[in-house]
């Protein structure tokens, strides 16, 4: 019977020895790969003590390599590093919340353009307040004026419309004050050339009054138009004329449009056209 041989650890062929340092190194591997297991409910606030190695002395399997066998290489250290966000690509990193001062700077331009559009506005409302005031005023003093012009012209009429041979420098100069601008030189010019010795030559006297209604009231007269510095009033003239030209009396009835301006001395009369 033969006798068996027994190889110790030292012993044995190369292949051999390489596939017994091969079952190390992959050994060696699992136990750096291994997940490690987390602390348990119980114990989730402790550290969970080492795990005792096992040593790797023992029993040596030997495994027949086929030929051609390379031994599987080291595992790099670099394949088990973890990406830091600074080396994450564009597509993995989120994105960045937005400046704050940027936003501080819309929110300040924001409320610069409220406060500037308030501005025009308020300075739109303060020009259209100071319109209608004005508007306002102006129909105040031009519905004043249709008034005052009115009542000025009945009571012009008839002194500008009359005279009396017997005292035509008094008739005219009472006339005359109540007259204003070009239409006063021209009145003057007027009386002085041609009424003035005309009246006297043939003792003409003409007396002018302002139409009343039948049934009584204020004398026939209206405004044409009124500004509040000018009004133009429509009159109704009854004129009765004497002279030695004229048997008897003669009346004429004349519609008069005068004119009237607004003069530091009050409403007087700027011009005078028979219809």
């Amino acid at each position: 019977m033969a006798k068996p041989t027994t190889r110790g650890r030292g012993s044995g062929t190369p292949t051999r020895h390489t596939v017994t340092a091969a079952a190390r190194a992959a050994a060696k591997r699992a136990e750096r790969t291994a997940p490690d297991p987390g602390p348990g409910p119980a114990a989730a606030d402790e550290e969970a003590p080492p795990r005792p190695v096992s040593p790797l002395s023992g029993r040596t399997v030997l495994i027949e390599v086929p030929d051609g066998w390379d031994d599987p290489p080291e595992p790099s250290p670099d394949s088990f590093k973890e990406t830091s966000p600074d080396e994450a690509s564009p597509e993995e990193t989120s994105p960045q919340e937005d400046d704050p001062d940027s936003g501080t700077t819309a929110r300040r331009s924001r409320k610069r353009l409220l406060t500037a559009v308030l501005c025009v506005l308020l300075a739109a409302g303060l020009v259209a307040v100071a319109v209608l005031g004005w508007q306002y005023r102006q129909e105040r003093r031009a519905e004043e004026a249709r008034g005052q012009a009115l009542a000025a012209a009945r009571k012009a009429a008839p002194v500008v419309l009359s005279y009396d041979y017997r005292h035509l420098d008094r008739d005219f100069s009472a006339a005359r004050g109540l007259l204003t601008g070009n239409f006063r030189d021209e009145y003057r010019k007027t009386t002085k050339a041609v009424v003035g010795p005309t009246a006297r030559k043939y003792e003409g006297v003409v007396k002018a009054t302002v139409v009343k209604p039948a049934g009584g009231g204020a004398p026939a007269a209206s405004v044409v138009s009124a500004s509040p510095d000018k009004a133009v009033v429509l009159l109704f003239v009854n004129q009765v004329t004497k002279s030695t030209q004229v048997t008897g009396s003669r009346m004429d009835l004349n519609r008069v449009r005068m004119t009237l301006t607004r003069t530091p001395e009050g409403w007087k009369v700027s011009a005078v056209d028979a219809l």
